[in-house]
């Protein structure tokens, strides 16, 4: 790629950071990558409205538990801060005033209530109310008042917005990276406004005006902002400037039926939608995908697939090999559906991938059971049973038994297993087990198989109360393993439990 690559996320600190958001900053930051470009976070906070304190560091914080930092952003200053548009007001008048001296733009001195009376006397006859080249020119504005009225009007301080003013009868020929040519009629298109009241500018100003000095050079964002792109390609015309290249990304569906993932999805299924656990303003807590026991990296794995595919069978990918993959030509336009078995089997896979000492530590952390215990007999135990789980907090389902005796037995496994001459095979097993002066998985697999062999009693008649009587259930890793791990005098102790209950 020729031109210097600099993308941005530039989401707006209203409350908790989306899973959708996330693979939006994802996506960006694996563009920036593959092409030695830059990751630049901005913080769109114009709307002070809805600004929800502490939502700019849950953003911050929930990029780098993704592992997919900013390289320019909030304490990362680059050439082109600051990073948050309310610190960058100033800047903004100046253009919206450009706008207007050439033309394209204009005063809008409109009330609300003149533009309810408008609304309302549209819907009364059938129609809807725009705000554009077939009325614009008869309501309250520069366009319609005279040159000496609109300056008594401003003088006095009356309230206004700057509005774009949209050409009429003509076709918009845009392109996006995804979706290919697009065609706009631009006499359906109304007249934003740019500039508030307040003295703020709206998104759409301060989006294009900060995209331009901070020189970016693909704009990569969601469907959502798909409507505003001929307004943002004519507003780059209108100031003269060179476009990025635009790329919208499908919509992240619901799990199952219409439309786009929301936190009610996620709260009627059962799963996260954000990444990280959120306390809302109010009290309210929110799930997140670290504090449910997911990895970053299956999170991450899996929202790259939500929209994109590499074109190959692959699934599991490092995150070097998702930068490496990662094509915008390959991002579907038809929206992703959310599936939360999905993101389960992958952290399964990443489950397996860690580092047992490593899971050993949190797991003793989240049991007060294990807190006395040698952290590297866990780690050991962890690697005997891990297969089996996709969290670190399943671990202690699947081997609560190498820490404590069973309490009780599975009632059905019982059933099958503990019949009339039981009790006198696990006295001959134990006085084998208490011989036995090795006590290595080796020696006692040999042991107690020859036994069962050369007395042909069968493997099911001593392994099942045998698997029982240590584990509590028919379940578990090698009952050999079970045997070593726990020591011979904890195995010898529960036999004789079995035994006595016999």
């Amino acid at each position: 790629m020729s031109k210097n690559v600099r993308v941005r996320f530039a989401p707006s600190p209203t409350g908790p950071l989306h899973i959708g958001g996330v693979r939006t900053a994802l996506f960006n930051y694996l563009f920036a990558k593959k092409y030695n470009g830059t990751f630049v976070l901005r913080i769109e906070d114009t709307d002070q409205n809805r600004f929800v304190e502490g939502a700019e560091k849950y953003i911050i914080d929930s990029l780098n538990w993704c592992n997919i930092p900013y390289d320019e952003g909030p304490g990362k200053e680059g050439t082109c801060g600051p990073y948050k548009q309310s610190e960058r007001k100033h800047l903004y008048k100046q253009y919206a005033d450009e706008l207007i001296a050439s033309g394209n733009a204009y005063y809008a001195f409109d009330t609300a209530e003149e533009l309810d009376f408008h609304r309302k006397d549209h819907e009364a006859k059938g129609k809807t109310f725009i705000y554009n080249w077939h009325n614009r020119e008869k309501l309250n504005n520069s366009l319609s008042l005279s040159a000496e009225d609109v300056k008594t009007k401003l003088e006095a301080g009356e309230d206004y917005v700057i509005r774009f003013k949209s050409p009429q009868d003509q076709i918009l020929h845009l392109n996006d990276s995804i979706r290919g040519a697009i065609k706009i009629d631009t006499n359906i298109l109304d007249d934003k406004v740019l500039f508030k009241s307040d003295g703020m500018p709206t998104y759409h100003l301060a989006n294009i005006v900060d995209d331009h000095l901070m020189e970016i050079s693909h704009v990569i964002r969601g469907e959502e902002w798909l409507p505003s792109l001929a307004l943002h390609m004519q507003l780059y015309t209108a100031f003269g400037w060179e476009a990025p290249e635009f790329a919208h990304l499908p919509l992240i569906l619901k799990p199952t039926g219409k439309g786009k993932l929301s936190k009610r999805d996620g709260d009627k299924l059962g799963f996260p939608v954000f990444p990280l656990e959120y306390t809302s303003p109010e009290g309210e807590v929110s799930r997140g995908y670290k504090e449910e026991g997911y990895f970053a990296e299956a999170v991450i794995n899996f929202l790259a697939f939500l929209g994109w595919n590499p074109g190959t069978e692959q699934e599991l990918f490092s995150l070097d090999e998702l930068v490496a993959a990662f094509e915008l030509e390959r991002v579907n336009k038809a929206g992703a559906r959310f599936d939360p078995d999905k993101i389960k089997w992958f952290n399964h896979h990443y489950m397996q991938e860690q580092n047992d000492d490593a899971i050993a530590e949190t797991f003793q952390k989240q049991h007060n059971e294990l807190t006395s215990i040698d952290v590297n007999y866990i780690a050991l135990v962890v690697g005997l049973v891990k297969e089996r789980a996709t969290f670190i907090s399943d671990l202690w389902e699947l081997s609560s038994y190498f820490f404590v005796a069973p309490e009780s037995y599975d009632e059905k496994a019982s059933k099958k297993a503990f019949k009339d001459d039981t009790k006198d095979l696990m006295l001959e097993l134990v006085d084998i087990i208490s011989k036995n002066t090795e006590f290595e998985v080796e020696t006692l697999q040999t042991e107690i198989k020859g036994w069962i062999t050369s007395n042909a009693i069968g493997f099911g008649k001593i392994m099942m109360p045998l698997r029982l009587a240590l584990v509590g259930a028919l379940q578990g890793p090698d009952v050999f393993d079970i045997m070593y791990m726990i020591g011979k005098q904890e195995t010898v102790k529960r036999i004789e439990k079995v035994i006595a209950m016999l």
